[in-house]
């Protein structure tokens, strides 16, 4: 009471002060004055509402005569009466200061309301009228100079006084709540909060609920229209904030009368308004210090800004109690430091076992799984869904599942995220070793093949099919199965743009070989007859040409795949669930097939020569073996594009190779084999008398 009184003093310098001429009073008494009241003279007059007694009324039972009903039995409300003792206290304590008041004393008016609509607002407008008149602005008394009211403990006595007030622009100070919404309150322009709002205790109990994790909880509310307003004000915080509410129970009381605000209104139409703008807006400025060092100021909405303190009501068996501070909670702060508790202070009730008590509709839903809706049940209210495949929750009641980062993978219980494994198709795996081992391995039967053919390069098996053709295609073969090597190991950007060109080029010289060999045969058997012209078409340089020129059509091919789109290394995050595959990128897919093609193409033509030359004489029997090895060279790469689509991460490259060794090994196989076979076994079949008698 002290601190309002302190604010009132600071307004003294912007009171209006009123003429002192003489004014002929000749108004009549209230008919009906307050009888409970106080007053003290002084100087400035401060006005008081209070409500420390009320009327008991007996409501009719209609079963006796109402002659013998008790009706309007005052009767004293004893914790009421502080609030006079604290304004009657507070105004001596300051007229007996020096320090404060200078040849100015502090005059007090309280009356009481007795805590009913109709008495608050004739109390309001007792207090501006002149004593026992009731005439609102108008006083005979010069030296009384009235400048606010203090009062109004609930929201709906403020209100009703703050509406008389507010036609007068009189400042009123509450000492209780005002809860009204943000739009009301600009009706109310001239209330000055002394306890803080309702909104920042509503934040305040909801980051409660959130520190000790309550999310089911029960609302108790006055069956009023205060009552209603609660609901209205912090039903939508606690959706808001994820929180839910089991029941809402209303308590009754006794209702108000109707008040006399359209009156009131009416009758200030009639008099002169106490135009006191300026003493508003000083209020609105107001800072300073109270006696213990705590700051005073009033907000933007005419509310007092201050901090709160949680307080810890420990009780004991003999039902005595005390109030322990066990943390604050401050509006002006930033959110995340606005609550600080110290939870080792608490002390819990016996009947939760003096721990923290749990509230909540469900057991929350442990990592693994997410929250889903039950059906007719509050929000709160939830089923726990096992996360599906590909997706993973790591805390407890997760709103839903989601998917891990690229480069990680959901454990077996989807309650956390694992780091993927960087994976390749190396030298270290059985995998990679058992293709090194075949590359190596046919790379040196093909050598050895190679120096049998330049050791019997004079023989007539050797030279009958084109001897220089038979190394290069030798040769060719043996870089082949070498080729394959560079698809083992970890893909880099030289080997992703080397390895499919290199392949595709060197197997295009084998096959064009090939191709040059079956149409030397052909023609060379056709020389053979009288009066043929093919005999000039024979020789070393069409079978150049058509190596030369196979060759040079793949190579123009790579040459604009590696311009517009080259291959390069990605690392593959999606192929398998549990490994980041580290590939080569082809860059343009259309590019990647068209030398496939041109392989198959090569391989086709091959194939078709050879067919058609299959029943040439003995001595030139290697266009039956060139048959087969092209049959089953397509057969491969025709195999070869399915299983690669079908494939991923390192099979596919397990793919190629395998296509690259299995091809070669046909070619090998099926040209030199037979005539090794002669070489090194049959010697007495590689004589040129025998080549001469089996044509």
């Amino acid at each position: 009471m002290l601190l309002f009184l302190m604010l009132v003093l600071l307004m003294l310098p912007c009171c209006i002060v009123c003429g002192t001429s003489s004014i002929n009073c000749s108004i009549y008494d209230d008919p009906f004055p307050i009888p409970h009241n106080f007053y003290q003279p002084g100087d400035f007059l401060i006005g008081g509402i209070a409500a420390q007694v009320a009327f008991l009324n007996n409501p009719p039972s209609f079963l006796e005569h109402p002659a013998r009903m008790v009706v309007d039995e005052p009767g004293s409300v004893t914790k009421n009466y502080q609030h006079i003792l604290a304004m009657a206290f507070a105004v001596k304590e300051l007229n007996e200061n020096p320090n404060f008041l200078t040849n100015i004393s502090l005059g007090l008016y309280i009356i009481n309301s007795y805590g009913l609509g109709r008495m608050t607002f004739k109390a309001t407008l007792s207090v501006l009228s002149a004593q026992q008149r009731l005439v609102p602005n108008f006083s005979c008394d010069n030296r009384q100079k009235f400048i606010a009211v203090i009062g109004g403990r609930l929201s709906e006595t403020s209100a009703q006084i703050g509406s008389i007030l507010n036609i007068y622009n009189t400042p009123q100070l509450t000492f209780g709540s005002f809860s009204l919404a943000k739009d009301d309150k600009k009706q109310f322009p001239s209330i000055y909060q002394m306890v803080p709002g309702d909104t920042h205790q509503y934040r305040g109990v909801i980051k409660l609920f959130h520190h000790f994790r309550w999310t089911w909880i029960g609302l108790l509310a006055m069956d009023d229209d205060m009552g209603n307003q609660f609901l209205r004000r912090i039903t939508p915080l606690l959706f808001e904030n994820s929180i839910c509410f089991s029941f809402i129970y209303k308590i009754t009381k006794v209702t108000y009368i109707k008040d006399m605000s359209d009156f009131v209104i009416k009758q200030a139409e009639h008099y002169p308004l106490l135009m006191d703008k300026k003493l508003n807006k000083f209020l609105r400025k107001t800072l300073f210090n109270n006696s213990v060092g705590e700051s005073i100021k009033f907000d933007q909405d005419g509310e007092l800004v201050t901090v709160f303190d949680v307080t810890n009501w420990v009780t004991f068996s003999n039902g005595s109690f005390a109030r322990v501070k066990v943390g604050r909670l401050d509006p002006q702060a930033p959110s995340e430091n606005e609550l600080t508790l110290e939870d080792d202070q608490i002390v819990w009730h016996r009947s939760f076992n003096q721990v923290l008590p749990i509230s909540v509709c469900n057991d929350p839903c442990q990592p693994g799984f997410s929250k889903s809706k039950k059906e007719g049940e509050k929000f709160c209210c939830y089923d726990c869904t096992p996360c599906p495949e590909g997706m993973t929750s790591e805390n407890n009641d997760m709103d839903a599942c989601v998917e891990c980062p690229d480069n990680r993978f959901p454990s077996e219980r989807h309650h956390e995220c694992l780091l993927k494994i960087t994976t390749y198709l190396s030298y270290e795996e059985t995998l990679g070793i058992i293709f090194l081992i075949l590359a190596v391995s046919f790379s040196l039967v093909t050598s050895l093949l190679l120096g049998t053919f330049m050791k019997y390069k004079d023989t007539p098996i050797v030279k009958a099919n084109n001897r220089s053709l038979t190394y290069i295609l030798l040769l060719s073969l043996l870089l082949c199965f070498l080729s394959s090597l560079m698809f083992i190991g970890k893909p880099g950007k030289v080997t992703c743009l080397l390895r499919q060109t290199t392949f595709s080029l060197i197997f295009c010289v084998a096959l064009s070989s090939v191709l040059a060999k079956t149409i030397t045969v052909v023609l060379a058997f056709m020389a053979t007859k009288p009066g043929s012209h093919m005999r000039r078409w024979v020789g070393k340089k069409l079978a150049y040409s058509i190596v030369l020129s196979g060759s040079l059509i793949q190579a123009v091919i790579c040459t604009v795949w590696v311009c517009i789109s080259p291959p390069f290394p990605q690392m593959n995050m999606h192929a398998q669930p549990r490994e980041i595959i580290l590939e080569c990128n082809e860059g343009s897919a259309l590019m990647f097939y068209s030398v496939l093609g041109y392989l198959v193409f090569l391989a086709s033509v091959s194939f078709t020569v050879a067919f058609l030359a299959r029943k040439l004489p003995g001595s030139f029997n290697e266009a039956k073996f060139i048959t087969f090895s092209m049959l089953v060279f397509c057969s491969v790469w025709f195999s070869f594009l399915p299983t690669y689509l079908s494939s991923k991460g390192k099979s596919m490259v397990a793919v190629e190779i395998f296509s690259i060794l299995s091809s070669a090994v046909a070619l090998l196989g099926c040209i030199f084999f037979p005539k090794c076979y002669i070489i090194l076994l049959r010697p007495e079949m590689n004589i040129r008398e025998q080549i001469i008698r089996t044509m």
